[in-house]
């Protein structure tokens, strides 16, 4: 599938949810997928790389940029019962059935929606993100600017990329995008750079 498929807001063809079978903090458990959203076979290569290497989230507001069927979003979710979890995609058929899973494992801390739909003053303690990085670096960068900024102080942004996708580049473009902000490499794993973009407390 070309990833200008399922990062359209409106993807072609039936929508048909199944079924799905995987483990999500530590639990097995059963969610739904569709055709014409970002892996609907399973969960990713680098998402599941971000799961198993990111610190435990915490704080009051949870962001997961990107959420496809929910990977990310649910995770977050179970693991911070307490939490607010936010699930934005700019995909209609990926926030459906995020909302859907979210109803299904009965986590009534989720709020899916469009990037547009969240208050434009939540600011977010911990941000987890398996970024588009095939829609090109514009569309990327545009994502970039709309949420990082809006880390709480002492907040921290978790974000899986490739390594021969260009995680060494959006690294540097990271520091020298947003000065106010500490930018490393929080983990390396098969292939993926775990980048964390910290907001020091004031």
């Amino acid at each position: 599938m070309s990833s200008a498929h399922y990062f359209s807001e409106n993807p072609t063809g039936d929508f048909t949810p199944k079924p799905l079978s995987v483990e999500l903090a530590g639990q097995k458990v059963t969610v739904m997928t569709a055709g014409g959203i970002f892996s609907p076979g399973g969960v990713d290569k680098g998402t599941k790389i971000l799961l198993d290497e990111a610190p435990e989230p915490t704080g009051h507001h949870l962001l997961d940029i990107g959420c496809g069927w929910g990977p990310i979003t649910l995770t977050l979710a179970m693991r911070a019962p307490a939490a607010a979890v936010y699930g934005v995609d700019v995909n209609s058929r990926s926030a459906q059935l995020t909302e859907m899973n979210a109803a299904k494992l009965g986590l009534s801390n989720v709020t899916v929606g469009s990037p547009e739909s969240l208050p434009e003053d939540l600011t977010f303690d911990t941000i987890w993100s398996n970024p588009p990085i095939r829609v090109g670096k514009e569309v990327l960068h545009d994502i970039m600017h709309r949420w990082l900024p809006r880390l709480s102080p002492g907040g921290s942004a978790y974000l899986v990329v490739q390594k021969n996708l260009g995680s060494d580049s959006l690294q540097k473009w990271l520091s020298a995008q947003f000065p106010a902000l500490e930018v490393s490499r929080y983990a390396t794993s098969k292939g993926f750079r775990i980048l964390q973009v910290h907001n020091p407390a004031e």
